[in-house]
């Protein structure tokens, strides 16, 4: 496929089910690998041979926009906004970019990341009609189920409880501006939403063999984050007196002194600051003017910018806010005494499993601890709450809350 190519980035969304992370940006603004994960789908496009993007937005709209200001110059590709208002789904969001689409352009769920090489294989392959990209998994009863006949779609089953198969939807798609035709012809699903995968049927299956991530739950970061560090290339710079196992990728003005790095891979933001005396190990993001202080260890987590943890703090297995700040002494447990998987209780009451046995916590923005606080392994703790010194925090808490600790001295 030659002719010029577009693409569409649904991120209008939500995403409750990243809560606490959520509750102050767009899922699309959730951080993997030192950038949100609109900026390594904006790369990929960009690589494919994009030239233009268009981006439906919604809540929290602002943030994007704040966002691309600040990249400019970094792509190639113009961007250009729309905005959904409502809950319509993947097929209503698809066609508040109806009026903008010109030419035959990809759709990308915008809580994706993915290897790129897909997209150069689907216009490859390309033969003007729809084409979606599909992909075998081990569970693929959380997914779109594709039913595949000769190539092509025969219709898509959403979660079901029996799969028939484990070939399953990626939200990768590449349509023609026809698509927009069919989409005026269908109706509300059962959700009360009008459904992309209603008008996939005949279009043409490519298989995806590379990695591919749906970002659902805060714990799916750690699987993006890791397949996107490793493919970067080390940039170690301004370290003073420390040993370096480990792969590390520092920004400009970031240092590292006094301090053990073992082994793994680590993202080192602008203007960070590690040590004296910490410990890195794992797959580690530490996000722009980060402090990484005294005695401080962080492993295979994912930092938001601005977080500090000075003194004598361990940070394991977790996801933390923007602009968090650790009381001397806060540890966060990532296992249980049991041995067993993490679960997590969502905001909406349910309970769901990490499939990992090591998991931390997960943290809003703007988040206080006090000293020798502490989290137990899968709670989630709101935006804007102060963690009073020597809270364990053994429960979820609300955004905006303060957590004290009653305590009777006897002199």
């Amino acid at each position: 496929m030659a002719e010029r190519i577009e693409a569409v980035l649904l991120c209008a969304g939500e995403g409750t089910r990243m809560r606490p992370l959520t509750y102050t940006r767009p899922k699309s603004m959730l951080y993997v690998a030192g950038k949100p994960i609109l900026y390594h789908q904006l790369k990929a496009l960009e690589k494919a041979g994009v030239e233009r993007a268009i981006l439906v937005v919604g809540y929290k709209k602002e943030r994007i926009f704040e966002y691309i200001e600040s990249i400019k110059g970094q792509f190639s590709i113009k961007i250009t906004f729309v905005e959904q208002k409502g809950r319509y789904g993947t097929g209503g969001a698809l066609m508040c970019a109806k009026k903008e689409v010109r030419h035959n352009f990809f759709l990308l769920a915008g809580d994706l990341i993915f290897d790129e090489t897909i997209l150069k294989e689907m216009k490859q392959e390309y033969d003007g009609s729809f084409a979606l990209a599909v992909k075998e998994v081990a569970k693929p009863e959380r997914y779109g189920v594709v039913i595949e006949e000769k190539g092509v779609v025969k219709s898509v089953l959403e979660k079901p409880f029996n799969p028939p198969s484990n070939i399953i939807n990626t939200s990768i798609y590449l349509f023609n501006p026809e698509i927009f035709d069919k989409l005026k012809a269908i109706k509300k699903s059962e959700r009360g939403e009008y459904e992309i995968t209603d008008v996939l049927e005949g279009a043409k299956i490519v298989k995806m063999k590379g990695f591919w991530k749906d970002l659902a739950y805060p714990w799916d970061l750690f699987d993006a984050n890791q397949f996107l560090l490793e493919r970067m290339s080390a940039k170690p710079t301004n370290i003073y007196n420390s040993t370096i196992k480990g792969k590390v990728i520092m920004e400009e003005g970031a240092e590292i002194f006094d301090s053990f790095i073992d082994v793994g891979v680590h993202y080192i933001g602008r203007n960070v600051k590690i040590g004296p005396h910490a410990y890195l190990r794992g797959w580690n993001m530490i996000g722009d003017y980060c402090v990484i202080g005294d005695s401080t260890s962080v492993k295979n987590a994912i930092l938001f910018p601005n977080v500090k943890a000075k003194h004598l703090s361990y940070i394991g297995d977790s996801i933390i806010g923007e602009g968090v700040n650790f009381g001397a002494g806060t540890q966060i447990a990532n296992l249980r005494f049991d041995n067993k998987y993490v679960n997590v209780q969502l905001e909406n009451g349910r309970w769901e499993t990490t499939n990992r046995k090591k998991f931390g916590c997960v943290v809003g923005d703007g988040t206080k601890f006090g000293i020798l606080s502490g989290v137990m392994p899968g709670k989630l703790v709101g935006n804007e709450c102060w963690i009073g010194p020597g809270v364990i925090v053994n429960k979820n808490i609300p955004p905006r809350k303060k957590v004290l600790k009653k305590q009777q001295l006897v002199v």
